[in-house]
């Protein structure tokens, strides 16, 4: 059916008509007929549906109903393997980041266990396991701003309530503007600046500062002040992880799995285990150590120190805090502290939880609503137990993965086992040595520096250096939130610079008869930032062929706005004034409806390109539309 009719000029035109007739055909009346019929009074018929509507929202906002009837002991089985071993990851995990923020090492536990309750019910991504992560920390210690314990809860409570308010409004798209390469930059920067704040404690010397150059200039002054102990201890952890990392690859007996005998899979399984276990295998051997010093009254290491033991009280976060010799600050002077961290920290949060989903999504669909939706709720529940900020970590979800969780109920499992271990465990938790956590934690995030992507960056598209870079150095040199702020306004300038520099395809065609005219094809939707641009290229265009017609395909124009119109009305009347033909082919009914507005002289439209061919040939457009 063709978009729209060509009429003799003669002929009285009901534009509405024109338009109405592109979106009319006998499905359609079908459609309003039936629709008609629908109208008619049926309680019945409306109530189910409304209960129909109201069971698959609830279904979809509370995942838990859809896979609980479905439980069965497989399933239990395998995300009991998992949430023990993610409890196993996160303890030493936990207490290493409450290292990195500058807080007590109980808090990273109390970060451990009550987002993965909350999960079990709301997430959507059973190999998301909820908690304190390298990114997250290291954000909520940039922009405590001396607001210690406080500042952090309050900041987790905050974020949780804006992703939930994300999700409830859907503002998922407002990813999308964090491109690759920013992401890129973002985590290779964070990475080192999370692996240069444990340099302090892997040489075993004091440094305040926590910025990156600050540390470093720190680190060479105080170099002679290094513990030759903990230095030793931490270089040896860091190796003896990456090495296990290794086990997992190795290949054992024959390629043919039929061919493999009970001992292979044993000892497949046995480096595997070893592999996802040595986290807690060397901070328990590093703190028998250290407690046999201790009773033989040797410390030759930096050890944690006396953690609180027992659960934390359940309260609602400090909205007032007191710092400095008793300075009070009420609640808008604490948010003003934490500043652009109430945005990036969310938001980083919700880009790293996201990404998670997708990797382990197995082509899955992600639904990014219900993951702001989840993630919100452990926030603010996690900040009723003096939680810092939580979200999914990649390295967990891929242990999550490797133990092939079914669902999210191994997140019970882990909060348990994070629950014991702060009743019973915190006793012995002051005897870790502080090199050992740092260890942990700069073999984590050494994965993370993602400096390998740039040369393919650079093959593809080099200009996409430009944000990578940009938020690599100003993250680093910087700030965090300000580095991923530069690189997200860097991707919005070469969005508008796009939107405002379409491109245009210009060629010089002939007739069947011999006849030249120059074609001209836009490239995407022209709007009131690109269409002055377009307008220049076409009268250029026209001006250097004075003697052709200009025939303009606006197949990939699918929308104009009122700024198009008028500068459209004065294109056509450019053309008209020099008595050079211009004609359009493929123009939408929608954009046809916009140009109407202006009411222009000499817009004449045609349906295919073969028509505008035979009407340079007859040299003749008046038994064709003009407006």
């Amino acid at each position: 059916m063709r978009k729209y009719k060509m009429t003799n000029l003669n002929e009285p035109i009901k534009q509405n008509q024109v338009i109405l007739t592109a979106f009319t055909t006998d499905n359609d009346e079908n459609a309003v007929n039936n629709t008609t019929q629908d109208n008619s009074p049926n309680h019945y018929q409306t109530n189910t549906s409304n209960q129909i509507n109201l069971k698959k929202f609830v279904l979809k906002r509370i995942p838990i109903l859809q896979w609980l009837p479905k439980y069965n002991k497989q399933f239990a089985l395998c995300d009991l393997v998992a949430g023990i071993t993610i409890g196993l990851t996160v303890i030493p995990q936990g207490i290493a980041y409450s290292n990195v923020v500058g807080l007590p090492a109980q808090i990273g536990l109390y970060s451990s266990f009550m987002a993965c309750f909350v999960y079990v019910i709301f997430g959507s991504c059973k190999v998301s396991p909820i908690g304190p992560t390298a990114i997250a920390t290291i954000l909520t210690r940039e922009n405590l701003n001396g607001l210690g314990l406080d500042g952090a809860v309050l900041l987790c409570f905050l974020s949780g309530c804006i992703e939930l308010l994300m999700g409830i409004l859907q503002l998922g798209f407002l990813i999308d503007f964090i491109s690759g390469p920013v992401s890129t930059g973002f985590t290779s920067a964070a990475a080192i600046i999370i692996a240069t704040s444990q340099i302090k404690d892997l040489l075993g010397i004091r440094i305040s500062s926590g910025k990156f150059i600050e540390v470093w200039k720190a680190v060479f002054n105080q170099i002679s002040e290094t513990n030759i102990y903990d230095a030793i201890l931490g270089v040896s952890c860091i190796l003896t992880i990456l090495t296990c990392r290794k086990l997992k690859d190795i290949k054992i007996g024959p390629k043919d799995i039929s061919q493999q005998k009970l001992i292979h899979s044993i000892t497949k399984k046995s480096l595997w285990f070893l592999y996802i276990s040595i986290n807690i295998i060397l901070v328990f051997l590093t703190s028998l150590m250290a407690y046999i010093f201790e009773k033989n009254d040797m410390k030759p290491f930096t050890l944690t120190g006396p953690v609180a033991s027992g659960l934390p009280s359940l309260s609602v976060p400090n909205f007032s805090t007191t710092i400095n010799n008793n300075q009070t600050l009420n609640f808008f002077e604490m948010s003003s502290k934490l500043g652009t961290g109430l945005i990036v920290v969310p938001l980083i949060s919700i880009l790293e939880n996201i990404a998670l989903a997708k990797v382990f999504s197995e082509g899955q669909p992600v639904d990014a609503t219900q993951e702001m939706l989840a993630l919100g709720l452990c926030n603010i529940a996690s900040s009723f137990v003096s939680s810092i900020p939580v979200t999914g970590g990649l390295a967990r979800g891929a242990v999550n993965y490797a133990c092939e969780v079914k669902t999210t109920f191994g997140g019970i499992y882990t909060g348990v086992l994070v629950i014991l271990s702060l009743i019973v465990l915190t006793p012995y938790f002051e005897f870790i040595p502080k090199p050992t956590l740092a260890a942990l934690i700069v073999s984590a995030v050494i994965f993370m520096v993602e400096l390998h992507v740039f040369k393919p960056i650079w093959k593809t598209k080099k200009i996409d250096l430009i944000p990578a870079v940009a938020t690599f150095l100003t993250c680093l040199f910087v700030s965090l939130e300000l580095g991923i702020l530069v690189g997200i306004l860097i991707n919005v300038v070469f969005l508008l610079y796009a939107s405002a520099r379409p491109k245009i395809l210009i060629k010089k065609l002939s007739t069947k008869l011999g006849n030249e005219y120059v074609f001209i094809t836009p490239d995407r939707t022209l709007s009131f930032p690109s269409i002055e641009y377009v307008r220049s290229i076409v009268v250029k265009a026209g001006r250097k062929e004075e003697n052709k017609p200009v025939v303009v395909d606006a197949k990939h124009i699918h929308a104009a706005d009122f700024t198009t119109a008028k500068v459209f009305k004065s294109l056509l009347d450019d053309f008209s004034k020099r008595n050079q033909p211009i004609f359009f082919i493929n123009i939408k009914p929608s954009v046809l409806h916009t140009l109407e507005g202006v009411k222009p002289q000499n817009l004449v439209c045609f349906d295919t390109i073969d028509e505008a061919r035979d009407v340079i040939d007859k040299h003749n457009v008046q038994d064709f539309i003009k407006y």
